[in-house]
């Protein structure tokens, strides 16, 4: 009986389309209950499955295969694709200039591809571009700023995006967006981005995607701690085609305080890995020695940060135990690996491997395959210093995913808790 219940539940699951992850939030029990469920430890009750019929009845997936198209445009390694991959959505065009990126990013996402990786984004006509329905881009912020619009008029030249943002690779989103209208995008930058200029940069771009483009744009800087033990605050902007009730204000994130720590991410050199490439070696896994920091470096690093102390400044490296939350992980940490350093005992500090950035970003947790790192540790870590933290994708993504169901919503509103 066992046996049949679980076969019934799985099966159900599996048609659906969606991670017991997802289901979570729409049934209202537990990921462990689930699981359990999942696994046929423990027999479901009937209007669970009963609820689960409904969501395969209304979820575009189930029918199609996929709920909605979207494409991945500045996509790096593919941080913010994740979030929406596990929501069911196909990517139809993905753009990366950087060849070690597409490289990591072909790696990793290969087999779901049907689409060859585009190049420099600013050579691709907007046409030939597939139709989507969801635009993703983490886009560079390169500085732009506002002339007066009548003062151009006087010149009879154009002012807008097309003229205020051109030359920069926003414009390049926006001409995008406004040739496919596609339902919504989801835009991803520092936090910084808000501020630049003095504040001129993000009102050419709010005003391009709000007035000019005609779409109903949110956004939130959001602190990764709460999911990673990283202090890591990007913006996140949001636009929809259509009004709706969308809004980050009822977002529920955890709190920063009670988010993970270092020791979380970092190898047991226990024995509880297996060794890996030339991050660790030996039965128990340990840290290769190349991690750690040379006298003449260490000391480089601790002269420099008393220098800047002494003169009153903030500069200096960041030195982290398993209990400590890190400093934002950047794109040069190939050079000296300053801003997070790991205590070690009788020894100097060392830098995280490769394979602990992948965790602190978000791109391998338990249960998730090894993120595959094809490219060297110089690469490796710029590309995951620039990369996005993908449990926050995920859970923007989440929160984004009633709106880009083609059909009726998938949430607790139409499928009622099974009890």
């Amino acid at each position: 009986m066992q046996s049949i219940q679980h076969t019934e539940f799985s099966k159900l699951r599996r048609q659906s389309g969606l991670p017991l992850e997802k289901l979570e939030g729409i049934l209202g029990y537990s990921l462990r209950t689930l699981t359990r469920y999942e696994k046929g430890e423990t027999l479901p009750k009937p209007p669970i499955l009963d609820a689960l019929r409904r969501i395969v009845e209304i979820n575009p997936k189930s029918k199609s295969g996929h709920s909605f198209k979207f494409i991945d445009l500045f996509a790096g390694i593919g941080g913010l694709r994740r979030g929406f991959d596990e929501l069911g959505g196909k990517c139809v065009f993905t753009s990366e200039w950087n060849s070690y990126a597409q490289q990591t990013y072909l790696a990793n996402y290969r087999d779901a591809e049907g689409h060859v990786m585009a190049g420099d984004i600013t050579q691709i006509n907007a046409e030939d571009i597939p139709e989507h329905d969801l635009l993703l881009a983490g886009f560079p912020c390169q500085p732009f700023s506002i002339a007066g619009v009548s003062k151009k008029n006087a010149l009879g030249r154009k002012h807008g995006f097309a003229c205020e943002a051109q030359g920069t690779l926003f414009f390049d989103v926006a001409r995008i967006i406004e040739h496919h209208r596609p339902k919504a995008f989801l835009l991803e930058n520092v936090k910084n981005l808000v501020n630049h200029d003095k504040g001129n940069t993000f009102m050419v771009i709010h005003n391009t995607l709000k007035n000019e483009l005609g779409y109903h744009v949110h956004f939130k800087v959001i602190d990764a701690k709460s999911f990673v033990p990283q202090h890591r605050e990007r913006i996140f902007i949001v636009g929809f085609r259509d009004s709706n009730d969308f809004s980050f204000n009822n977002l529920v994130l955890p709190d920063t305080l009670s988010g993970p720590r270092i020791g979380s991410i970092l190898h047991s050199q226990d024995g509880g890995e297996k060794p890996e490439g030339h991050y660790t070696i030996g039965k128990k896994a340990i840290v290769s020695d190349k991690y750690t920091l040379t006298d003449h470096l260490w000391g480089y690093l601790q002269g420099y940060a008393e220098k800047h102390r002494a003169a009153g400044n903030g500069f200096g490296f960041g030195l982290c135990g398993p209990d400590d939350v890190a400093r934002t992980l950047s794109a040069r940490y190939y050079k000296d690996g300053s801003e997070i350093l790991i205590r070690q005992r009788d020894k100097n500090p060392r830098r995280l491997t490769p394979r602990e950035c992948a965790r602190l970003m978000g791109f391998d947790k338990p249960g998730r395959s090894k993120f595959k790192i094809p490219v060297s540790d110089t690469q490796a870590y710029k590309q995951f210093g620039n990369a996005v933290v993908v449990p926050v994708v995920e859970v923007v993504a989440k929160h984004m995913a009633p709106w880009l169901l083609e059909e009726q919503e998938i949430n607790s509103k139409n499928v009622s808790r099974a009890s």
